[in-house]
This record gives structure tokens, sequence and C-alpha cells, in this order.
């Protein structure tokens, strides 16, 4: 199953950094963001990756384009201009980016996408966000559900969409970002049927948190899994700081691959 993942917009909130990179390429610990939820998808057995690019969209493409200079032991040999690898390391990872526009939404990015997916199922996540979510656990919610779209459900206060979620995981009401707090926000870690191309209707401007979330949820097409665990979304310096140091204190949740 292919892993899709948001990663083309401006990360304004985020400027300190993203004036010179997009969002999630923002350093955690030395490794970008999107690094971290790679890891964490390759290590429940997920390993090819749509990356859905915009805003320096050229930082993100080299950086998988050298990815396996980048971290392996190398002689250069200036005189001949050549070099030798020594050690190697590098991930089981096949990487595709697509340039999908600079101020394409995140429903319109992900349409850009509907030829590389196929007619098969696949997930879909934010560039911005870590979890220690049971990816499994996750795919076998949605296969329970029989619904097109499960997304993976957190409690936070009040900055993001809300749900109000059914006994049985049905979303039976989708807001975007009200007051209030210690509600189920919409947290990411999608599992998608291809179905859900019908409902990305709005070409470039299409928002996928806004009406297609809100028409399948309509449609009684949309299923929550409840998370309990860690969910961080990077969303601003503070973030990225709070993130770095529980890297850094080797105490950070999402990073199961070191488990």
């Amino acid at each position: 199953m292919k892993v899709v993942i948001l990663a083309g917009g401006l990360g304004t909130r985020l400027s300190e950094e993203t004036d010179l990179i997009p969002k999630p390429m923002v350093e955690i610990g030395g490794r970008p963001i999107l690094w971290h939820i790679m890891k964490n998808y390759s290590y429940w057995g997920f390993n090819e990756f749509v990356v859905l690019t915009g805003y320096k969209s050229h930082v993100i493409k080299d950086y998988f384009i050298n990815y396996y200079i980048r971290y392996s032991d190398i002689t250069v040999d200036m005189a001949r201009n050549a070099f030798e690898i020594h050690n190697h390391r590098t991930e089981p990872w096949k990487v595709t980016m697509l340039y999908t526009g600079q101020k394409t939404q995140t429903g319109g990015r992900l349409f850009e996408a509907k030829d590389f997916l196929g007619n098969e199922r696949f997930m879909l996540t934010y560039g911005d966000g870590v979890s220690d979510v049971n990816i499994p656990e996750l795919i076998r919610c949605h296969e329970i559900s029989g619904k097109l779209v499960t997304l993976t459900s957190v409690q936070i206060a009040g900055r993001f969409g809300v749900m109000e979620i059914a006994e049985n995981g049905t979303v039976e009401s989708f807001t975007e970002k009200p007051q209030g707090d210690d509600a189920w926000i919409n947290g990411g870690f999608f599992v998608m049927e291809p179905g859900v191309f019908d409902y990305l209707t709005d070409g470039d401007a299409t928002v996928l948190e806004r009406h297609p979330l809100e028409r399948l949820t309509e449609a009684g097409q949309l299923n929550a899994y409840r998370h309990y665990g860690f969910w961080r979304c990077m969303d601003n310096l503070r973030d990225k700081n709070e993130l770095t140091k529980i890297w850094m204190e080797g105490k950070a949740p999402w990073a199961l691959w070191l488990k």
C-alpha cells in the first residue's frame, strides 16, 4: 500500500525555518520531520511513498536524490574526479515526488496523485505531524468500517477541525477549527479508498478538510480511528523546539524504529 504525504504548503507560522526550506524539511535532531514520518511508516512495513511537493519542491527532491551519498561513508579522489563508497546507510524506500503547485490546496494536491495511485487503497498524512499510531490497527479499523475514508482522531485543545464520533466510529459532524477544548480532532494518518477522488471536485482549490470531508460525513463514508497515544503537529517554532528536545533526550514516542 502506498503512503501519500502532503509536503507542499508554505508553513508561514514557522517562517523562522521555512524562508529557506519547505516545512517538511525542517529538522528534528538533524533529520527532516518528513524523514521521521517515513521512518514510522517503514517500521510497519510500508516503504513506497508519494510525496506531494509545492513550495521549494527542489529541496525535497535534492534530499532524496542525494540521500545515498549524504548518509554513507565516502572517499573523494579529487584528482581523478572519482569517489568510493565504503559503508552505505540507506532505506528500503521507493519515493515518488510530484510537483503539485505552489498554491494548490490539500485536496487539489491529492487529486494530482490520482494517476500514480491507481485503483488501490492508499494512506495519506500531513508532512508536519508525528505520532506513535499503530498503522496495522488503523488499517483494520478502516477495513471493519467499510467506509471510503478513515482518519486518525486525537484529542488536543481547539486548534484543528473537530468531529463528533458515534460509538461505531462513524463521523457524525465535522467542523474546521472551532473554539473549544479537548475535542476529537483530525490528526491525519488517513486510510483511503480510490472512491475518495469523486469528492475532490474543486480543482486546485479543493481543501480536503472542508467540502470533501464534510460531504463524506454527510454520506456516512467517513470513519475515525481514535488514537490515545502520542501525536504532535509541528505548527510553529515552539513545537519544533519541543519535538527536538524530546528527540535529543531519547524520549521520542514516535520513534518506534528505535525501540
